[in-house]
This record gives C-alpha cells, structure tokens and sequence, in this order.
C-alpha cells in the first residue's frame, strides 16, 4: 500500500511540474509575441514599406537560424546607408 501512495504521489507531483514548465513556455511565448507584433509596427511606423518588409524578414531568418547578431548586423548596415545618403 505504502508503495503504490508513493508512486501516485509521484506522479501528481510530475504532472504538477509539467503544468508549471508549460504555463512558463506559455507566458514567455505570449511575451515574445507580443514584442515581436510591437517591434514589427515600430518599424513599419519608422521605415519605408520596402526597408520594414527587408527588415521583417532579416528579423524573421534571425529567429529561424538562431542568430542573435544577424537582424543587429543588417539595421547596423541600414543606418550606414541612411547615414552616407544625408551627407
């Protein structure tokens, strides 16, 4: 008897734990969503349609290849041309 109390107590203990992993993968997705929505309108606000689509979709190969530097390299390389095109 002891055996089995210890063994549903287990399991409700990792069901518990798994709700709480998938409740944390739930929050930080609907936070990185929502940033992600945010940051794509503050570039369609700041930028030429054409420059906001480029920029989404180096954002968007960003996240595919996990490559942090990527989207900061090609924004970085925009204001450089922004930059030498006012002088």
């Amino acid at each position: 008897m002891q055996k089995k109390t210890r063994s549903l107590l287990e399991e409700l203990e990792s069901m518990g734990n798994t709700r709480d992993v998938n409740h944390l993968i739930e929050n930080r997705a609907n936070n990185v969503i929502t940033s992600a929505i945010n940051l794509l309108e503050l570039m369609k606000k700041h930028y030429s349609p054409e420059k906001a689509e480029l920029l989404e979709k180096k954002l968007l190969s960003a996240i595919r290849g996990r490559h942090q530097d990527r989207f900061s390299k090609s924004l970085r390389k925009k204001d450089i041309s922004k930059d030498e095109s006012s002088e």
